[in-house]
């Protein structure tokens, strides 16, 4: 089953990139079947910035990213809000690719899930 999971929130500030991700590493463990794929729009494509320091205790975005990614979850970013926020070319979470609105699409016609955080 292809899960789509589209983020718009910063990684931190609100709880909806982080709820997001708990999902996303959810289903990954206990849904064998699941290919889950992670679209990152707005101010979320700041998930996607590593080496940002939280504090103790608190949940780090960047591991859970790299957690999804290592089990074959894919990561996207809309390269128009990359480009908008002046991120275009920070280095990125490896694994982690920009993209369009066209692969964002092909995503939404492909998935038999649509989550939007």
């Amino acid at each position: 089953m292809k899960i789509l999971l589209i983020i718009n929130d910063a990684p931190y500030g609100t709880e909806k990139a982080y709820n997001a991700l708990r999902i996303a590493m959810t289903l990954q463990r206990e849904q064998e079947d699941a290919e889950v794929r992670i679209f990152l729009m707005a101010d979320a494509v700041t998930c996607a910035i590593p080496d940002q320091t939280t504090p103790e205790g608190y949940y780090n975005i960047e591991r859970m990213i790299k957690a999804i990614i290592n089990k074959g979850g894919k990561v996207k970013m809309c390269g128009a809000c990359l480009k908008a926020r002046g991120l275009k070319k920070l280095e990125l979470i490896e694994g982690a690719e920009p993209s369009s609105m066209s692969e964002l699409r092909q995503l939404v016609v492909d998935s038999e899930k649509v989550i939007s955080f």
